[in-house]
């Protein structure tokens, strides 16, 4: 089999969340991080014949990287990724996958209290205001009859705010939700989120369908 150019796009990106990953029989792959406040899951348009584990993603991509038009063929406890012609192979090792990081089981999302619409070109806006200003947290917020996301250092009240608008609904109770901007790991594209006060919101992706659920920080606030 040869991973399609939208598979290994999904994979690069789950790389960035666990270094490691169970790939179960199918064409769904889901990743979590080692500290559990990251989840995702995507429908591939390829299929894996079995489970296996992989210990090391980005080793085993850059491994990938190394022929041209990788094909693999599985067998028990390896796969071998052949070149294109069959004169190149690569033997390469699975791992134990009891031994892996991987969601033990799905996320039922509550209800979302806000929703709202996160496009490509505004998420890259708030990483790079992150970077100019060195802080670490977006709050979601709706003051001032506004729904905005703010890129802030909630330890110093006095610190620069970049603070950009986005679409959806959020009722009139007021909330600050808080999320850590390293978790916002997500492959490029427009997003719909749903955020609840429990602490959770679902990003989907509008184009490939992807699925992620983060975890908000523990100082966001609801009602108050």
């Amino acid at each position: 089999m040869e991973l399609t150019e939208k598979t290994l796009e999904v994979l690069k990106n789950y790389a960035s969340i666990n270094s490691n990953i169970v790939f179960n029989e199918g064409n769904v792959v889901k990743t979590v991080s080692e500290a559990k406040n990251v989840l995702s899951t995507s429908t591939l348009d390829v299929e894996f014949p079995k489970q296996f584990g992989i210990y090391d993603l980005n080793e085993f991509l850059s491994t990938l990287s190394l022929l041209d038009s990788p094909n693999l063929r599985f067998e028990d406890k390896y796969v071998v990724v052949s070149d294109s012609v069959g004169r190149s192979r690569i033997k390469y090792f699975f791992s134990d996958v009891d031994m892996l990081t991987s969601p033990s089981k799905d996320i039922v999302m509550p209800e979302c209290e806000v929703t709202f619409t996160l496009q490509r070109d505004t998420l890259l806006k708030i990483k790079r205001a992150a970077s100019v200003l060195g802080h670490a947290e977006v709050s979601l917020s709706n003051a001032e009859g506004r729904l905005s996301l703010n890129v802030i250092d909630n330890n110093d009240n006095t610190s620069n705010v970049f603070s950009i608008d986005v679409d959806g609904s959020a009722g009139d109770v007021p909330f600050n939700f808080i999320f850590n901007i390293a978790n916002l790991k997500m492959i490029d594209g427009d997003y719909t989120v749903g955020v609840s006060s429990k602490l959770i919101s679902h990003f989907r992706n509008n184009t490939s369908g992807i699925e992620y659920w983060v975890a908000l920080e523990k100082n966001s606030s609801y009602g108050e």
